[in-house]
């Protein structure tokens, strides 16, 4: 018997820009939208363990990105500029004119880009776990920025991203949602989705000079121990973003899952105001 996936919303597939895009909905019906963007290579039911208490504040979309997750992928979107656009272009297909973004790992770029060309379109942001420069990563990861292309394609990319999952995970998934993430990366949709960070060598040297226009109130919410995007990271964006700071949690890499509890709690009291109150932190003549 197929195991059951838990309930994190209304699931549907939505094309965008003409990709076919799985979404799940939820929460209030009043207030600023949370839209939250998959971890790889997980997927939105990474998100099972705070949707709830994103939900009991405001309405939720919870997306995986074109060529993560179960969405449909495109080769001019597997970069943080691609995806950024991307990002916009959902926004105006759902209906959205002013958003919380939430992104972390791929989505964390791609939400940075996306606020320094339309700060119009962000309340505030949540971001991190993602590599913000080259030289900051660590671990796998910098064997994934420096594969060449083709390097997975001959493997099993689900057993890949399961692999990555059971050695990293702290509270390991229940089985359906293993499954997820195993088809999520499947066949060759490792390898593509590789292509993604792939681009940070060439796509990262660009956010350097892009920090200083965003405006937005920024959260950077990481774990303390992440063996592949140390909290240097958020460092350097708490240096270079106007109104930036970083909380760390005790966990790893996967810590919107290992510590959900404390993951949903942060973001819940960042969308129900914190927000607001951080000012200038980084003041510039």
């Amino acid at each position: 018997m197929k195991s059951v996936l838990p309930d994190i919303g209304n699931i549907s597939y939505v094309e965008i820009d003409d990709v076919n895009v799985r979404i799940a909905t939820g929460g209030r019906s009043d207030g600023i939208p949370v839209v939250i963007t998959s971890p790889w290579p997980e997927s939105i039911y990474a998100f099972r363990g705070i949707l709830a208490s994103i939900g009991s504040l405001a309405p939720y979309v919870a997306i995986d990105l074109p060529g993560f997750g179960m969405s449909q992928g495109r080769s001019d979107l597997m970069s943080p500029t691609g995806m950024a656009r991307f990002i916009a272009r959902a926004a105006w297909k759902l209906g959205i004119t002013r958003m919380h973004g939430v992104g972390p790992d791929v989505g964390a770029l791609a939400m940075l880009f996306a606020a320094a060309d339309r700060p119009d379109l962000f309340e505030s942001l949540v971001v991190g776990s993602g590599a913000t420069k080259v030289e900051l990563a660590a671990g796998g990861l910098v064997d994934l920025i420096a594969s060449p292309p083709g390097a997975f394609a001959d493997q099993q990319g689900g057993d890949i991203a399961v692999g990555f999952v059971t050695a990293s995970s702290a509270n390991m998934p229940p089985p359906s949602v293993i499954e997820d993430y195993w088809h999520s990366s499947s066949a060759e949709r490792f390898e593509q989705a590789t292509n993604f960070v792939r681009s940070y060598s060439h796509e990262l040297p660009l956010l350097d000079k892009l920090l200083t226009r965003i405006e937005t109130p920024v959260l950077v919410l990481a774990g303390a121990q992440d063996p592949i995007v140390p909290p240097a990271n958020g460092e350097y964006l708490v240096k270079g973003i106007r109104r930036c700071r970083q909380v760390l949690l005790d966990g790893g890499h996967l810590i919107w899952e290992d510590s959900s509890d404390g993951y949903g709690a942060e973001i819940a009291s960042w969308i129900g105001g914190a927000y607001k109150k951080l000012g200038s932190i980084n003041s510039r003549a």
